[in-house]
């Protein structure tokens, strides 16, 4: 039996998992099928913003740069639960930019895109006198604040799977694309799953959303012809130990002029990052180097009095961004911006090459207004009008914690805040008809209990601990190698039962 779909999208990062969203909104069948787990590379290592990209503006991005800011403000209405505002607090070191720079710069951030609309804009302030002021080197007398946006980027993918899920898209995790071949007005493809299953797809359009690997698909699996070069850099972060007690997160400029973000993390924790290296091993696997630690750890160190080490590290991420190639030398100045590009020389076919978070759901608004015409589109253009990713539906994220510890006084305040910033109007869900915390089930260490589990489990295709602990949330930088064993074990007789029941 071949399933019939109007649309196949291959991966299953921010740009696949936006565009399944979009098209399932608009009445297409849908499947996404993804060889890992959602947002297992990329889209789960970034820095963590929705933001214009303030360092664009010197590369005169003009255009990406109101394209983001606009997008900034769709992304905090569709998913304030997982996107809030954030201060930045850039300390001016007049050797490498000049006051005159940096404040037209922050002037144009603050009006490209229709102008800032909810944020608080950008001003001058005496870093003797507000709160970032004090963990910064004493000889930092000046800054300028700005707004952008914080997110919780791997959960970002995973609502937007949801989302297209509930609107009729078939999601299949841990399913890789073979082969794909056109034939005649369609595509014949076939999929394989991780345990070796094997399924036969046809579907009327194909979109490549493969990311690092959007090259090689196209050689490998669809054996099209194209024209295209993709430069892999890798972008590399490290977590300490708060640095800092107050909610701003710091934006430094470096002496070879790239900047460094220094950013407020999970509450105990202080976020570095980034890197920006030329990378050419397997985009599966990308580890930082001790260069890049060392870098890290020094660009920190030229602001704050306090220094770190790389001793002080207590977690590292690494992620491959597939860039456009266009002959900078410097990995840094490669263009953000993406490409779509149609091939209609047969079955339609989209390559989507490069992209951001910020972005993705222009992108896969653009995405579909490409492809409608060669398919049976019943809808136009609609994630743009306030439709909330699930979890989303209640704006005042704060007021309906309180309502959800009201309605649960024995929910240890801790647990109710990651849980609303995480789930949302679904943490209801999650707590069900509990009485009190036992009622929840296991506790796996920290405040992961069996009912949150389960849900992972059940709604948002989480199968091993790594998926639960570091990419559904970061309670990885909490629990002991004790708890991610009785996880393992748990996962692992969860699935048996469910193939069990499956058989019988």
């Amino acid at each position: 039996m071949t399933e019939q779909f109007d649309l196949l999208v291959v991966g299953g990062g921010i740009n696949g998992a936006s565009i399944a969203r979009d098209a399932a909104g608009r009445g297409l069948s849908v499947c996404l099928c993804e060889r890992d787990d959602l947002a297992a590379h990329t889209s789960s290592a970034s820095t963590k913003l929705i933001h214009g990209g303030l360092r664009y503006l010197e590369q005169f991005e003009f255009a990406l740069v109101g394209k983001a800011l606009a997008e900034r403000e769709v992304m905090l209405k569709t998913a304030p639960h997982i996107i809030w505002p954030l201060r930045f607090v850039l300390p001016h070191q007049s050797h490498l930019r000049p006051a005159w720079m940096i404040r037209l710069g922050l002037f144009l951030y603050d009006h490209l895109g229709g102008g800032r609309r909810t944020l608080p804009g950008s001003r001058r302030v005496s870093l003797r006198k507000h709160v970032a002021g004090p963990p910064l080197r004493d000889e930092f007398h000046t800054g300028f604040v700005y707004s952008d946006a914080w997110v919780q980027d791997a959960r970002l993918v995973v609502l937007n799977a949801m989302d297209a899920r509930d609107r009729g898209a078939t999601i299949l995790t841990h399913t890789r694309c073979i082969s794909a071949r056109r034939d005649g007005d369609g595509w014949n493809a076939q999929l394989q799953s991780s345990k070796g299953e094997s399924t036969s797809v046809r579907a009327r359009a194909l979109v490549n959303a493969t990311g690092p690997w959007a090259v090689q698909f196209l050689d490998q699996v669809a054996s099209v012809g194209h024209d295209h070069t993709l430069r892999l850099v890798k972008g590399s972060h490290i977590v300490v130990p708060r640095l800092f007690e107050h909610d701003h997160a710091y934006i430094f400029q470096q002496p070879d002029r790239r900047i460094v973000f220094a950013i407020p993390y999970e509450h105990d924790f202080t976020l570095i990052g980034t890197t920006d290296v030329d990378y050419r091993a397997d985009p599966a696997a990308p580890h930082i180097d001790g260069e890049e630690t060392h870098y890290l750890c020094e660009a920190a160190n030229r602001y704050f009095k306090r220094n770190i080490t790389p001793a002080d590290v207590v977690w590292n991420y690494s992620g491959v961004r597939p860039l456009l190639e266009d002959e900078e030398d410097n990995a840094s100045e490669v263009s953000r911006d993406y490409l779509l590009e149609l091939d209609t020389h047969g079955a339609p076919l989209l390559n989507v090459f490069g992209g951001k978070l910020t972005t993705s759901r222009k992108l896969a608004e653009e995405a579909l207004d490409r492809l409608s015409p060669l398919l049976p589109v019943n809808a136009t253009a609609w994630t743009a009008k306030g439709h909330p990713l699930p979890g989303g539906e209640r704006h005042d994220i704060d007021g309906y914690q309180r309502e959800l510890q009201q309605a649960h006084p024995w929910l240890p305040p801790a647990l109710a805040w990651r849980l609303t910033h995480s789930y949302g109007t679904r943490s209801a869900q999650i707590l069900g008809k509990a009485r009190n915390i036992d009622e929840l089930g296991l506790c796996f260490g920290a405040d992961l209990y069996q009912a949150e589990v389960d849900y992972l489990r059940e709604q948002e295709w989480a199968i091993d601990t790594t998926d639960v602990l570091w990419r559904r949330s970061k309670l990885g930088l909490r629990v002991g190698d004790d708890d991610v064993a009785r996880l393992k074990t748990y996962l692992e007789q969860a699935d048996l039962a469910k193939v069990e029941a499956c058989m019988s």
